[in-house]
């Protein structure tokens, strides 16, 4: 049995990079011609030059925080779509609202190929208890099970007991769905005393997948992985057997960037994750930010997949917080590091010693004196509109945790 989806899960990383950005220059051109918002974003930039990431990097970032007021100016989606005479099958909403559009495509969020690293394969009948109302992940699950050759029972949430006899009379070869909807199933099935000896594999998406989870699983005989998606670009990363990080999937160029910026980070520094897809013609999202946290990984899988991997979700990226009845963003203290070439990292520390808040600014930076410790006081105040203080810190001293602004006052 193939242990990968297919040819493109091994290929050398340079033949990869060649590929996928001849495909984004290609979603590019496509973009610009029929997505108006796009093209506006976009305006002055040839598509032909972006053809390295550093290219990349020079190109704005989308946030998911501006999606629902894109789409409310501009219904439905905003002007970011691409649907030259329709190519919509589907509409879903998800919280905010914010509208996304499935693709006529056969696979248009990319499952297939995680719940090929996670067991599964054609002929198989998978319990799908992602929702399907409203929301996209029921259909996201089973689009990816039907492009693999996989039936699908579409179990959605709730209804334990019934989920429970359902799984005892089909046998399905497998779950997919959040894990701790798996734990309630098996729990309601232990109540029952109704075995449920077929679920020997799991995909599990849309919330931490703890070690002991996965362990108390797989001591029921039960192999779970995680996978790593939005209903915006679809999956993004995914376990394989190899445990160790997530691969990032064929479809999609990933980037680490710093937080309130579209800044890519040095390689294992923790930042936000900036997702382009590159098969999507009907919402050809350029740079996406997603909000989330994650670091790059070094080497390959032992898997044998050569794609960039991931350490997963590590958090939350919008970092904004209210100082004196004024919203702070890791943005304007990316803009405050700019304007000083000594400072090599930051991170705001907001408190309320004594009652009253407090900003203080810690930096690791190259010279440290009161020149430039005052400079970078004046710089704070001239973006933030707001006092602020300055302390250095030693080198490598700041946590590789992505955070930009600590707001301490919420643990007081």
């Amino acid at each position: 049995m193939t242990e990968h989806y297919d040819a493109l899960e091994t290929r050398e990383p340079a033949s990869r990079e060649r590929d996928q950005f001849a495909q984004l220059r290609r979603q590019l051109i496509h973009a610009i011609a029929h997505a108006p918002e796009l093209a506006k974003r976009l305006a002055g930039i040839d598509p032909e030059a972006i053809d390295s990431r550093e290219a990349l990097a020079h190109l704005p970032v989308l946030r998911k925080s501006d999606l629902a007021a894109l789409q409310k100016s501009k219904p439905p989606f905003g002007g970011l779509d691409a649907r030259a005479g329709g190519g919509v099958r589907r509409i879903f909403a998800s919280p905010g609202p914010i509208y996304e559009p499935e693709g006529p495509g056969p696979d248009h969020w990319r499952f297939a190929r995680a719940l090929f690293a996670a067991g599964f394969r054609p002929g198989e009948l998978i319990h799908n208890c992602f929702a399907y109302h409203f929301t996209p992940a029921g259909s996201m699950l089973e689009t990816g099970a039907h492009a693999l050759g996989c039936a699908v029972f579409p179990g959605g949430t709730g209804q334990t007991e019934q989920q429970v006899m359902a799984i005892a009379d089909l046998a399905p070869a497998g779950y997919v769905g959040t894990p701790s909807f798996l734990r309630i199933i098996l729990d309601r099935a232990d109540e029952l005393g109704v075995a449920l000896p077929s679920l020997g594999k799991a995909l599990v998406s849309g919330e931490p997948f703890p070690p002991s989870l996965r362990d108390a699983l797989a001591a029921r005989g039960i192999h779970g992985y995680q996978a790593y998606a939005t209903a915006d670009v679809g999956v993004i990363a995914y376990e394989t057997p190899a445990r160790d990080g997530l691969v990032v999937d064929e479809g999609a160029l990933v980037e680490i960037v710093r937080p309130g910026t579209g800044d890519p980070v040095a390689p294992g520094e923790v930042g936000e994750v900036v997702v382009t897809p590159l098969t999507n013609p009907v919402y050809p999202l350029i740079r996406f930010g997603t909000g989330d946290l994650s670091a790059e990984l070094p080497g390959r899988s032992p898997c044998g997949r050569t794609n960039l991997r991931i350490r997963g979700w590590l958090g939350r990226a919008d970092q904004a917080t209210k100082v004196k009845g004024m919203f702070v963003h890791p943005g304007q203290i990316a803009a405050i590091v700019k304007r000083h070439p000594e400072v090599r990292r930051a991170r705001l520390v907001v408190d309320n010693a004594g009652g009253s808040d407090r900003m203080i600014l810690h930096v690791e930076a190259a010279g440290m004196d009161s020149a430039l410790a005052d400079a970078i006081v004046e710089s704070i105040r001239e973006v933030t509109k707001l006092r602020g203080e300055v302390t250095f810190r030693a080198s490598d001293e700041l946590p590789n945790d992505g955070k930009v602004i600590d707001d301490l006052r919420k643990l007081e």
